[in-house]
């Protein structure tokens, strides 16, 4: 976990808490099926959340909902105070600058070098020139953990870590207040993995950011998150602590999070 003692970083829970994201009655159904119905979730400020859960449980639906890439049945979703299910187009649009998404696979527009997919948020965004432009995006690059070289390549060219480092630099962009991650460390090694949860945890205690994390890496939620949301039974079933999950009486939280892997996860600490 985090280490709390380094007057740099603060606990998300010190002080009045302020939910930065706010979501209530969520439903969400493709058909017949429904993946959510009259789901409650509320993010701290400050916060690494881990959202976790069994397969089919809706985790990247949720996250594709809340930043509007998919909308709900039902519900209500308020980020940083704006309604963005039912509020203005406008005002949805404005609280879209405060927020970047790195998704899973990357994302990252093929035909476009690192550099060129980090300016492409700038160049929707903002109104600056071309040379500051190129320098903020090298300067994201750069705090991605990506060396210079990389501003050239083109997605094709770079190893999955380093897709995954440049879909973050371009999720920091526009200096945001959230980071969403989905599956930040599915198919990296073990070190590849270890160094992006470093990574992160740097830069939320340095930029003071939101975390919302999907994952299923048990060691990325032993190293840096604050709290944990489960998905289960169309819900969040339990949120809290990781340490308090072991005490959760429902099957999947008892084989997730008391299993061999999760000790292993446990005894890094």
């Amino acid at each position: 976990m985090r280490d709390y003692s380094d007057p740099r970083v603060q606990r998300a829970d010190a002080g009045p808490r302020e939910a930065i994201i706010r979501v209530r009655g969520l439903v969400n159904r493709f058909g017949s099926q429904v993946v959510h119905e009259n789901l409650d979730l509320d993010v701290w400020k400050g916060e690494v959340l881990g959202i976790v859960g069994g397969s089919g449980t809706g985790k990247s639906v949720l996250l594709r909902t809340i930043v509007g890439l998919n909308r709900p049945a039902a519900g209500r979703i308020e980020v940083l105070g704006t309604d963005v299910v039912n509020g203005p187009e406008a005002d949805r649009r404005a609280v879209e600058k405060r927020w970047g998404v790195a998704f899973q696979d990357g994302a990252l527009f093929s035909s476009l070098t690192v550099l060129q997919n980090v300016m492409a948020p700038l160049r929707e965004h903002l109104k600056m020139s071309p040379a500051l432009m190129r320098s903020l995006g090298e300067l994201k690059i750069s705090l991605a953990g990506l060396p210079p070289l990389a501003c050239g390549k083109f997605p094709s060219e770079l190893s999955g870590g380093m897709r995954k480092r440049a879909s973050l630099a371009r999720a920091l962009a526009l200096d945001p207040d959230i980071v969403f991650l989905d599956e930040p460390t599915a198919g990296l090694d073990p070190i590849g993995a270890a160094a992006y949860d470093d990574l992160i945890n740097e830069l939320q205690a340095a930029l003071g950011l939101t975390v919302f994390m999907v994952t299923h890496d048990l060691d990325s939620l032993y190293a840096i998150c604050d709290r944990i949301a489960v998905l289960a039974e169309k819900k969040v079933l339990v949120e809290g602590p990781i340490e308090t999950m072991t005490d959760v009486d429902h099957p999947w939280v008892q084989e997730y999070f008391t299993g061999p892997r999760a000790r292993a996860a446990q005894e890094k600490r």
